[in-house]
């Protein structure tokens, strides 16, 4: 299943990027081994425990939709068609997927970590929609 979230602002692609790491390090080093201690045979079995988080940006419409008392929001765009579906890759140990417009446009604090600062996104060609040729890529997370 996939959670929705929208990031309004001068930043919000950088506030994005950085949410994308701060999940990651809730699911690494939260989430996942409080699972795993619960139920041992997550480490044991076929089944692995996996996420990721997809991000792109664009104009998008919102409509609600329905009846009273059992309506929707429906969201029209590019973006929340791109970002499930870089929600949907699996490329352990790469969690956070963004594309070029959001890379190009957030600041330099979600782009590098670390000390000595390096860069924290690894570009990939990505042919999987029309218009959207590069993306990248992180295996970094964002300790709060």
């Amino acid at each position: 299943d996939r959670v929705m979230g929208v990031f309004v602002g001068d930043i919000k692609n950088t506030s994005a990027a950085k949410c994308a790491l701060k999940i990651n390090y809730a699911f690494l080093k939260i989430i996942k081994p409080k699972l795993q201690a619960k139920y041992p045979t997550l480490t044991q079995g076929s089944y692995k425990l996996a996420h990721s988080v997809g991000i792109d940006t664009s104009e998008v419409l919102v409509v609600r939709g329905g009846v009273r008392n059992d309506n929707d929001l429906v969201w029209i765009g590019r973006s929340p068609n791109v970002a499930a579906k870089l929600s949907a890759i699996r490329e352990d140990p790469y969690f956070s997927f963004i594309t070029e417009n959001v890379f190009t446009t957030m600041t330099d604090e979600a782009r590098y970590g670390g000390n000595p600062k390096q860069l924290m996104w690894e570009k990939r060609t990505w042919n999987k929609v029309p218009g959207v040729n590069t993306v990248y890529r992180s295996s970094w997370w964002w300790e709060p």
